[in-house]
């Protein structure tokens, strides 16, 4: 089967942030088995080093230039022209600002000569280049990381809007444009149940599948040794607006309450590109703000606790699922644990749920109390993952849908 992969997001290395993890993982499953043909775009910070890694992975790979979206005068001219176009046609800046007429053209070129069988857009920012007459003559996909209405609604809801008065007024304009985008596509792909009934309510006759996240055991093999300690761990890229509100919510209200009881605890906050507003937080007593690490995993196994405070950001966890495989226990929000089945009477206890501060001093100060449910999270978690979040898992299911076959839609 020839499939046509669009990724506005350069999808390598694979380590970037989820949109790049999950694009790749099921890239490199499919193309065990088919011809993939991948379009992407590239930026600054993409050298032609990883240009040739991502070339290994894939039958052809065609690579744009990322559009300029600079903040001057010009930049703010073509902001306001592409609000514009959302209030009249229904497509949000977010996706016209990396929108290439080169790559449209290409693709529609590539569509028209019938050279795939199936096209995919790896995350909903790429569904402008799918017209609304490809589905006529091949399978059309939208891999929907989570669902854009469902996170500005969230964000809205609890106050943590970067432009409160702006994203009210994309609200509806943003639920608009999700239910007529959907409506182009021969399948949705989404990652969680939650996001299924949020397009399921715009999109009725849909057809949409559930294809959880995964995670790639070698990268992250389970721990052998319980390193006890009062050492707390949150991982993730650090320019995220959800992971900046995470890590600043549990330094301000959370951190200073367990360190009453526990005075040596420390919190390390892993992932690249800091924002200031993140660095700041090292002046707390006990954080360390690292940036980008050579190995995520070793900062892991050495953490006597994961914490996935999210309060907003829909879509399953790849934090979340990555510190399970690792074999390290996690406490986290009912947003971190979205999509995943960790506690309740008839479940094994997987993580420890908290969403509010004091949630979090209670599941954290039992875990740093008993070594035995320490071990208890970690062995289901582990376990969880190896049974049920695999990329081999996803990539199989993600080819079902590719081939036409059966889905739980």
């Amino acid at each position: 089967m020839n499939i046509l992969m669009l990724s506005s997001t350069f999808p390598y290395p694979p380590t970037r942030g989820g949109t790049q993890v999950r694009t790749f993982n099921l890239l490199k499953y499919l193309s065990q088995r088919h011809a993939i043909t991948l379009v992407t775009q590239r930026d600054d910070n993409v050298t032609d080093a990883e240009i040739a890694g991502l070339r290994d992975c894939v039958d052809h790979l065609v690579v744009f230039e990322r559009p300029p979206n600079s903040g001057t005068t010009a930049g703010i001219l073509k902001k306001i022209q592409r609000f514009g176009i959302f209030l009249q046609q229904g497509t949000p800046p977010s996706v016209l600002n990396r929108y290439s007429v080169e790559m449209q053209a290409w693709v529609d070129n590539f569509v028209q000569l019938g050279k795939c069988d199936v096209i995919t857009c790896e995350h909903s920012v790429n569904e402008i280049y799918v017209q609304s007459h490809f589905h006529k003559q091949l399978k059309t996909i939208v891999n929907v990381h989570s669902s854009v209405y469902g996170s500005c609604r969230n964000q809205l809801a609890i106050g943590i809007s970067e432009n409160a008065l702006r994203d009210k007024i994309n609200l509806p304009l943003l639920r608009r444009y999700e239910q007529s985008y959907c409506s182009k596509f021969s399948e949705i792909v989404v990652t969680t149940e939650e996001d299924k009934i949020q397009l399921q309510e715009f999109n009725p006759n849909s057809q949409i599948t559930v294809i959880p996240n995964g995670v790639d055991l070698v990268s992250f093999p389970n721990r052998t040794v319980d390193p006890g300690g009062h050492c707390l761990i949150f991982i993730g890229a650090m320019d995220n607006l959800a992971n900046i509100d995470a890590v600043c919510f549990f330094s301000n209200e959370v951190l200073p309450k367990i360190q009453k009881y526990y005075p040596e605890t420390t919190f390390d906050i892993v992932g690249s590109h800091p924002t200031p507003e993140v660095l700041a937080l090292q002046e707390k007593p006990g954080i360390n703000v690292t940036g980008r690490v050579p190995s995520m995993v070793e900062y892991l196994h050495k953490s006597t606790i994961c914490v996935v405070p999210m309060r907003t950001g829909f879509g399953i966890k790849n934090k979340t699922l990555e510190a399970m495989a690792a074999g390290v226990p996690v406490v986290a929000s009912d947003r971190g644990l979205e999509g995943l089945s960790v506690d309740g009477a008839s479940k094994l206890l997987r993580a420890l749920r908290a969403n509010k501060p004091a949630d979090y001093v209670t599941t954290i100060s039992q875990l740093f109390d008993n070594a035995y449910l320490r071990f208890e999270l970690s062995h289901n978690g582990r376990q969880l993952v190896e049974t049920e979040f695999t990329w081999d898992i996803a990539g199989r299911s993600y080819e079902q849908v590719c081939l036409g076959g059966d889905s739980n839609g």
